[in-house]
């Protein structure tokens, strides 16, 4: 397996955007992406500006083929405008899961 994380930040304002557009990630994995094996989103309960991803893919291609597909492109351009700072990316392959 791969992992990516990426925590981002909306600006102050526009969390229900950079929410419904990462939830409209989550849908096109869900229907388009058979080798992305789990996409999970966390908001933060105590700054809700504050947005983190766990991603898990079969292999690095796949997370590859994720990262430039419709879904994540689709989030950049409808929301990439609204983050407050750059996104925080960690990838690497998985060394424990339960």
């Amino acid at each position: 397996m791969h992992t990516l994380t990426a925590i981002l930040r909306a600006r102050p304002g526009h969390e229900a955007t950079v929410k419904a557009a990462l939830l409209q990630v989550g849908a096109h994995v869900r229907a388009q992406e058979p080798d992305t094996v789990s996409f999970y989103v966390t908001q933060s309960a105590s700054d809700p500006c504050l947005f983190v991803t766990h991603e898990r893919f079969a292999d690095s291609a796949a997370m590859d083929r994720h990262n430039d597909g419709a879904g994540s492109k689709g989030f950049f351009a409808q929301a990439g405008h609204l983050l407050d700072g750059p996104v925080t990316v960690v990838t690497g392959p998985e060394i424990f899961s339960r």
